[in-house]
């Protein structure tokens, strides 16, 4: 079952991990005045003011700070966003730290598989079964929304764990999405590619990747709630498509060379 080619304005009350930049501020701000949110980011001030800016015109936002990397900040986030009563979760907060793997901190790879890997596992199997009988009851569709990105396409070197985290999140997002298939839920897996946030930044490399042009968080947001409804996977950007074909076509090993030397080329940039 499909909605409309809008879907901004279908739901009631949204849970979104990550809203206090890029993409997560990027979906909060795209969704329609009559949803209320329920934001969660590790920065407080910016949680707070884009709370303040939502809310002006009466929308009711909620928002918790709380650490994803954590069980204290997951078992957080879960309590209040049941009480939220969501049907509409998309779990947008990620990690990504480049380099070797053997030179990053193991406390960043480790978070790294906390918050891509764990967290949207959690929260997602802790809210679904609340967002389901909600929709069953009322009569309506509820949404669940999965960032993935094209690095879960293919294993990257000095990328390794996150492009790791980023395929269970593109696996996991399509089994649900086949499991409940005849269920009153729509699931979407998002595949950004490289987009104009600060990650490249938090990742430990402040050189933007070359390539195919770099979409904004609005236009990522934007394109993921009209694709929410209508098809499980989006791809965001013509050239992304075009990877995505030629990953699953050419073997591994014809690839991994390549992308080796794009990426250590970007290690000697930092």
């Amino acid at each position: 079952m499909t909605r409309g080619n809008d879907t901004r304005g279908a739901y009631r009350r949204a849970v979104i991990t990550g809203a206090s930049s890029g993409i997560g501020e990027a979906f909060a701000r795209s969704l329609s005045d009559g949803t209320d949110l329920l934001l969660t980011g590790r920065n407080e001030a910016a949680l707070e003011a884009l709370a303040d800016e939502l809310s002006r015109d009466g929308r009711h936002i909620e928002r918790l700070v709380a650490d994803l990397a954590e069980d204290k900040g997951r078992d957080s986030l879960v309590a209040v966003s049941q009480a939220f009563a969501p049907d509409l979760l998309i779990n947008n907060a990620g990690l990504g730290t480049f380099g070797r793997m053997i030179d990053n901190e193991p406390m960043s790879e480790r978070a790294m598989v906390e918050v891509n890997v764990v967290a949207p596992t959690v929260i997602t199997r802790a809210l679904l079964p609340g967002m389901l009988q909600r929709a069953r009851e009322d009569e309506r569709r509820a949404g669940l929304v999965m960032i993935a990105s094209t690095a879960a396409f293919q294993p990257l070197p000095y990328f390794a764990t996150y492009a790791a985290t980023k395929a269970f999140d593109y696996f996991y997002a399509q089994g649900l999405a086949s499991e409940l298939e005849y269920e009153p839920i729509d699931v979407l897996t998002v595949c950004p590619g490289p987009t104009k946030t600060r990650f490249f930044e938090r990742a430990g490399n402040g050189k933007e990747p070359s390539g195919p042009r770099m979409s904004s968080a609005t236009e990522v947001a934007h394109r993921a709630l009209r694709a929410l409804g209508q098809q499980d996977v989006v791809t965001i950007g013509a050239g992304n498509r075009a990877y995505r074909g030629i990953a699953k076509l050419l073997p591994e090993r014809v690839l991994r060379g390549p992308t080796r030397r794009v990426l250590r080329s970007s290690m000697k940039g930092r």
